[in-house]
């Protein structure tokens, strides 16, 4: 992933999977079972680079031929919270490259009127000495993800210890989080343009979480 020269946080990806996956994901064509499977598969390339800076310490084991000092993470795996609904798909590739993480959630809804979220569910494991990657596919107006660090950081979340995670975004939502949080890093598959009156990124891919459950809004 590449730093964006405008946004002190932000990384963008530039591997060539990420980005053919990502141009699949965006043609209106694509179907509810492929945007599905892109989706994970894409969370899951992109959680190489958002896990790469994990602390690690060694740990004495004994392979088939000797003794060694091999190296593991200093802790547990990164707990995984996906923004409900849409960021389970993102979670679900996550997951598989590491199925010992624990899972928090957190519900919440976009107002159509205001474009403010609105929560329904906070589950969270014991945060302490823990790192967690937040996802979420899209990062448009930057309320949803604010609004569930704010959640993380309440129930006792360290922000330095706090990964980002989305598919598209747009630089508003950029900039409304990282005014809040500048040193939570947001990784990204795409920055797009803009958003529209609506405030749906463009060109964007539509409602994420519509097109991963085969729902309308």
């Amino acid at each position: 992933m590449k730093k964006h020269p405008d946004f002190s946080n932000l990384y963008v990806a530039s591997h060539p999977l990420i980005l053919h996956k990502l141009s699949q994901m965006r043609d209106e064509n694509c179907g509810k079972a492929q945007f599905s499977t892109l989706l994970k598969e894409i969370a899951l390339l992109m959680g190489y680079e958002v896990t790469r800076e994990l602390p690690m310490t060694t740990k004495k084991i004994v392979t088939p031929m000797t003794a060694m000092d091999a190296p593991v993470l200093a802790g547990e795996e990164p707990v995984i919270v996906p923004i409900l609904r849409a960021g389970m798909g993102m979670a679900e590739g996550l997951q598989e490259l590491m199925p010992a993480a624990r899972v928090g959630h957190i519900g919440l809804y976009r107002d159509e009127k205001t474009h403010e979220p609105v929560e329904y569910l906070v589950k969270l494991p014991d945060p302490k000495g823990k790192y967690f990657i937040l996802v979420d596919p899209m990062l448009a107006t930057g309320h949803s993800a604010r609004y569930a660090l704010d959640v993380m950081v309440k129930r006792g979340v360290d922000p330095d210890k706090i990964r980002f995670m989305a598919l598209v975004a747009a630089p508003e939502g950029v900039k409304a989080v990282q005014a809040s949080y500048p040193k939570v890093p947001i990784y990204v598959a795409a920055l797009d343009e803009k958003l529209n009156d609506k405030a749906y990124i463009v060109p964007g891919l539509g409602d994420a979480g519509d097109r991963l459950f085969g729902t309308t809004g």
